[in-house]
């Protein structure tokens, strides 16, 4: 009987490989500029707004303000939105007002909004671009991104374009033990629930202004995801895998990624504690090829382990093709690590359903109003 449930389970997680593997191969294929915009005079590139909302941010503040002000793009404004930041962060950000960079301090937060919602309304109000670039605190640009973006955005005549940044960095234990986050962000991508990037996302001022802003979705923990499904179903909206060409990165520490994580995952699953159960055995049964092939250790080898080795492999196959699109360096031990990543989602999902059960999720050092959240 166990042998049967065995090979059951096998058999549905070759089948959901199989989709995966088709999924992944749609979003390779979807998300990356195909054709390179043509050469668009500087004169005739609309106006651009940087704007990047920032709590205790100081460490990572001064690098990312270099990138930005060594972009080409020469019609372009930065404006920087200090959300009652306990650090050094309004100081540092004052000193390099000299170079243009505008700073807009931080007020009262309403009972109804989440923190980096407001800011990022704080910051559409106060900014004059036809574009807005909102972009996260840990996101590298590179010279030439904003007008590579920009034009995208034109030749593809969308209002909104987001982007999964690239890790450039090396083998950091940040970069090693990534969450999968965005790697389920392709695999379920469709029309009505995009994917879509928080890092670095550009939209059409008036575009934005029009869907009221941030104001519709000022509890939404993820709220570019909401704007992106709403722009998609006119087919105004494009998500983009950063490449090296593109030159936009990003450095967030492990510990980050885990907090972003807990934050996202039960909202996302609707806030549901019937689908996070469903969600948590889905990632159990995607563990069990790595359970067969350690249980031989004691069973010896057989032809279960044979078959759980072998869908292994496809498993780590499908996600080093995904790495490999995303890291500079590290993909293939990643790709080897697909037990251990299972794993630490499964840690992770926990402990944001337990989190958010018991209204205790901290976002910034503050405690989102998780009643009023909407996914």
């Amino acid at each position: 009987m166990l042998e049967l449930i065995i090979y059951g389970l096998d058999g549905l997680l070759l089948v959901a490989a199989l989709y995966f593997s088709y999924r992944l191969w749609r979003a390779l294929r979807l998300f990356r500029i195909v054709h390179q915009p043509g050469y668009i005079n500087p004169d005739q590139l609309p106006t651009v707004s940087v704007c990047i909302p920032a709590r205790n941010e100081h460490s990572v503040m001064t690098e990312c303000l270099d990138k930005v002000l060594a972009s080409n793009y020469q019609k372009m404004e930065i404006i920087v939105y200090d959300d009652n930041s306990a650090d050094e962060t309004s100081t540092l950000v004052k000193a390099f007002a000299s170079e243009g960079v505008r700073f807009i301090a931080g007020g009262d937060l309403p009972s109804d909004w989440i923190g980096k919602n407001q800011a990022l309304q704080k910051l559409l109000d106060q900014s004059s671009g036809q574009y807005i670039l909102f972009m996260d605190v840990d996101t590298r640009l590179g010279s030439d991104t904003l007008r590579k973006l920009v034009s995208y955005a034109l030749s593809e005549n969308v209002d909104m374009v987001s982007v999964l940044p690239r890790r450039e960095d090396g083998w950091r234990w940040s970069v090693i033990f990534g969450t999968l986050r965005y790697f389920w962000e392709l695999i379920f991508h469709d029309r009505h629930t995009p994917a879509a990037a928080s890092n670095a996302w550009l939209i059409k001022r008036d575009t934005l202004i029009g869907l009221n802003g941030l104001a519709d979705v000022r509890a939404a923990v993820q709220p570019e995801s909401l704007l992106a499904a709403k722009l998609a179903l006119n087919n105004k909206y494009r998500f983009l895998i950063a490449t090296p060409e593109l030159g936009l990165s990003y450095e967030k520490k492990w510990h980050s990624q885990a907090h972003t994580s807990v934050r996202l995952l039960y909202p996302l699953l609707g806030s549901s504690l019937p689908r996070a159960i469903l969600a948590l055995l889905a990632l159990l049964v995607l563990l069990t090829p790595f359970v067969e092939i350690v249980d031989s250790l004691w069973t010896g080898w057989t032809n279960i382990q044979t078959i759980g080795a072998i869908i292994l492999l496809g498993y780590m196959i499908i996600y080093g093709s995904f790495l490999r699109k995303n890291r500079a360096h590290s993909w293939l031990l990643g790709a080897l690590l697909w037990p251990l990543a299972i794993m630490q989602e499964i840690v992770l999902l926990i402990t944001s359903v337990e989190r958010h059960l018991r209204k205790h999720v901290v976002w910034k050092g503050r405690l989102l109003n998780v009643s009023d959240q909407k996914s």
